[in-house]
């Protein structure tokens, strides 16, 4: 749930007053999955110029689940 917390409040503190962002968490054969739905105007505010700002995005919630000890995390990030 840490990780939930952790995504959403990272990619709300990049939008402006966007409240329909879906954050959600989902396990499979060992890795988290965590599913991000945002509105497709604002899909390349949350992606970056050449992934930069996701590639972030990606590093810290990894990092914050390695030292938790909760195995592999990927994140996919989609258009609502």
């Amino acid at each position: 749930m840490e990780l939930i917390c952790l995504t959403e409040y990272l990619i709300k503190e990049l939008l402006p007053n966007v409240d329909d962002i879906s954050v959600k968490q989902i396990e499979s054969e060992g890795d988290i999955i965590i599913q991000v739905l945002v509105p497709s105007d604002y899909i390349s505010i949350i992606i970056g110029k050449g992934g930069n700002i996701a590639n972030a995005i990606r590093t810290i919630v990894q990092a914050a689940a390695y030292i938790k000890k909760l195995g592999r995390v990927r994140i996919n990030i989609d258009s609502l």
